[in-house]
């Protein structure tokens, strides 16, 4: 059994940190930018960014990505042009709360994914530790407070968050049949379906929305979303996966509402409660349990 290095679980981190920028930014700008807007920018920013570094390599690797066009295609319209589009749209009509306990149950829906597509099961033990960090995750989005789960309104936006995460937990199921290719090749041709997929739906959104005025909020929030939460969370989610599996990384979303209310501490002057603690050790509980039984299996090899 190949050993897996320390640093896969640091890379696994980083991505809940930046998605947890992105969904309190997606928030805090709805009113600034269009929802298909915001996401084809974002993946064209990228694209951009990238293209410089990759594209020797991606033209290296055409035959292959020719050969695997299908899969390409579906991982772009599911992990590039629908989730953040869905996700920016949400934020329109919902609230960051209800954005972030959403996101929370998509470990779970990646884990019925790979049992339908693969048959991939978990133990009874797994799935405690799968609750743990739901518990955890959704105790700090609750403020620890249960009663405020009573005062929550559903909308339409819900639903399309929920539709959101299903999508992108149907992303990182299939992540294991992407080509053998280089990950930044992979990155770059599921950027540019992605951005195929939008330009249509961002010329039909522009013909009903007011111009996109480029205010120093608007450039700085589309390179952050360019740079952080797209091209290196993604690199190290894909990468993530790739090393441990999707139910194992999966867990890591639950991380997302953690690192949102460090986000607040640190730049919105807000305090570090008894409940952000509680939250972390049920999160960091539920992780540890899940990885027990490869952690076992690994000493067991080594003797």
């Amino acid at each position: 059994m190949k050993n897996k290095s320390p640093l896969i679980y640091l890379l696994l981190i980083l991505p809940p940190l930046f998605w947890a920028g992105n969904s309190v930014l997606a928030r805090g700008i709805a009113d600034l930018i269009p929802p298909v807007a915001m996401s084809f920018w974002r993946w064209v920013i990228a694209l951009a960014i990238l293209l410089p570094f990759t594209w020797r390599q991606t033209r290296k690797d055409w035959p292959k990505i020719k050969e695997s066009w299908k899969i390409i295609f579906l991982l772009g319209l599911f992990g590039i042009a629908s989730f953040n589009t869905l996700l920016y749209t949400a934020a329109h009509s919902t609230t960051a709360l209800n954005i972030a306990l959403t996101q929370s149950v998509m470990p779970v829906i990646i884990v019925v994914i790979s049992f339908v597509l693969f048959r991939d099961r978990i133990s009874r033990l797994q799935i405690f530790a799968i609750t743990l960090c739901m518990l955890g995750a959704g105790y700090i989005v609750i403020h620890g407070d249960w009663q405020r789960l009573l005062q929550l309104k559903f909308v339409i936006g819900d639903l399309i968050m929920l539709l959101a995460v299903s999508l992108y937990a149907l992303y990182s199921v299939l992540l294991r049949k992407r080509p053998d290719i280089h990950p930044l090749s992979f990155l770059t041709t599921t950027f540019a379906v992605g951005v195929v997929l939008l330009l249509p739906l961002y010329f039909w959104e522009a013909q009903k929305t007011p111009p996109l005025v480029l205010s120093q909020p608007v450039i700085l929030s589309l390179l952050y979303v360019a740079l952080c939460p797209a091209i290196l969370a993604y690199l190290c989610w894909n990468k993530g996966i790739h090393e441990i599996g999707a139910n194992r990384a999966g867990l890591y979303i639950n991380l997302i509402p953690l690192f949102a209310s460090i986000l607040a501490v640190l730049f919105l002057g807000e305090r570090v409660e008894g409940y952000h603690l509680i939250g972390i050790i049920l999160i960091a509980s539920g992780l540890l349990l899940f990885n027990l039984p490869f952690v076992v299996q690994k000493g067991r090899f080594r003797k």
